[in-house]
């Protein structure tokens, strides 16, 4: 009888003790030259990451020409003093770096990721493209194709469309944040290089700059580094521009872009609220997870799992703009997509969903799963330097304390059922909130008529 082969199994690794973790503070400073400096040392982070931040806004954009700010961002990388475009991007390849450039209604921001070992000359060439962008006429020129090149994709985008609608209805014509934040075909046709280096020496100054820089510094001089870089980069100094109140109109009414033959239709639903400035935040944030932040929310369990109406609805708030004076704004919204034949009764099962949790409150259950999610995952969150260094652009960009990520998460913890119910029921009052649906207008106006959730009208989708 042969004798069966045994395995010795290597002894399986047992958990350790569970150490305590917050969010990394940064240390603050500032370079000669005016510019704002966070480092976070991250030992075991050997990829670095650095954030700069521009105040150049949207809303400083000369009227006519929506989307510089973007054609500017874009150009950074286009070529210095030194470097010539393709020069620029194959030492940037040299280096290992990978850089970002993007405009919002805050500001301009930069971010270089790049090997520590290779930090000084990656800092060198980013300091490069923001004293000396080099801004030529041929790479402008492309620049503005390539973006109106995407315009037609973006109209095409049924997510993208009801977002550009959601903010034309919301705020007034005279505000920037009612227009598409990198411009239309007609705003990005009229830019050149002349207007961008012009809202670049309006603007761009380290005076008014923020760098964030986050990785193992580890026998990194980086007083040293900084100074022979970024430090190297001049420009006068400027008051700080003065931010103006967001005005938002919420009354409750429904907007159907129309799109012949679709067989599905586009849901974006939402108002303008509290910013993380407002005391009521945290929880907004756990209300808003209950209500529909993942897939075991209330609106994926009624919409997705028992109705089958959808793939997913998601319900999320997204700071526009922030100031320490309580004039910022949050945009707060629920956004998902449903099959044409069932758009009125999906409208009709999620306005249910927040009639029962106006009536019945949030249950200690879904408040502790929230908090177990957004809480208990946080160290996953930041583990990169690129997470951490972003986050804490986010905090210096929305005016925040350098602890408030730290904070958040403890008053997150600390947050009731109660509470978070309240905040949730506020954040999204039913005869308060503008629906945008993109489907076909045949096919969903008469259904979503029916429902009498506030006005209805009917645009092109062009």
């Amino acid at each position: 009888m042969t004798e069966l082969a045994t395995m010795d199994f290597h002894p399986q690794p047992q958990p350790g003790e569970a150490r305590p973790w917050a969010f990394p503070a940064p240390e603050r400073g500032a370079l000669d030259n005016g510019l704002t400096v966070l480092r976070c040392h991250r030992p075991g982070q050997q990829v670095v990451a650095v954030e700069i931040l521009l105040a150049a806004p949207l809303e400083a954009e000369p009227q006519g020409l929506d989307g510089i700010a973007t054609i500017m961002a874009r150009a950074f990388s286009e070529g210095t003093d030194k470097h010539s475009a393709e020069e620029f991007a194959a030492e940037l390849e040299r280096c290992g770096a990978t850089l970002d450039a993007h405009a919002d209604h805050p500001g301009v921001r930069l971010s270089l990721e790049v090997p520590v070992s290779r930090l000084p000359k990656a800092l060198g060439l980013l300091a490069d493209a923001l004293r000396a962008p080099a801004f030529e006429d041929s790479e402008v020129e492309r620049l503005v194709r390539n973006r109106l090149d995407e315009i037609p994709h973006e109209t095409a985008n049924p997510a993208r469309r009801a977002a550009k609608e959601l903010s034309k209805e919301l705020f007034p014509a005279t505000s920037r944040m009612s227009r598409p934040r990198q411009g239309t075909e007609e705003t990005v046709a009229a830019i050149d290089s002349a207007a961008v280096r012009a809202f670049y020496e309006k603007h761009v100054r380290p005076a008014t700059g923020t760098a964030v820089v986050v990785g193992d510094l580890t026998g990194v001089d980086l007083d040293a580094l900084l100074g022979d870089t970024l430090g190297t980069w001049t420009g006068s100094a400027a008051e700080a521009r003065p931010v103006p109140p967001v005005t938002a109109d919420d009354t409750g009414r429904v907007v159907i872009v129309d799109r012949p033959g679709a067989v599905q239709t586009q849901l974006l639903i939402g108002r303008v609220g509290a910013d993380r400035h407002d005391r009521v935040w945290p929880a907004q944030v756990l209300g808003t997870y209950c209500l529909g932040g993942t897939l075991t929310s209330r609106l994926d369990r009624v919409l997705r799992e028992e109705k089958g109406y959808t793939y997913g609805v998601r319900a999320f708030g997204q700071v526009l703009r922030s100031a320490p004076d309580g004039t910022g704004a949050a945009m707060l919204a629920i956004s998902g997509s449903v099959d044409t034949p069932n758009t009125g009764p999906a409208l009709d099962d999620l306005w249910k969903v927040l009639r029962t949790l106006a009536a019945e409150g949030l249950t200690d259950a879904e408040r502790d799963v929230a908090v177990q999610n957004l809480v208990g995952v946080a160290p996953l969150k930041f583990e990169t330097a690129a997470a951490v260094a972003s986050t804490l652009a986010d905090q210096v960009e929305q005016h925040l304390p350098d602890d408030y990520q730290s904070t958040l998460y403890q008053q997150l913890a600390a947050t009731g059922t109660v509470e978070a119910t309240a905040a949730a029921v506020s954040a999204f009052p039913m005869d308060r909130l503008v629906t945008v649906l993109v489907g076909d207008a045949a096919q969903i106006e008469a259904p979503v008529r029916a429902l009498g959730i506030g006005e209805v009208s009917v645009v092109s989708a062009e």
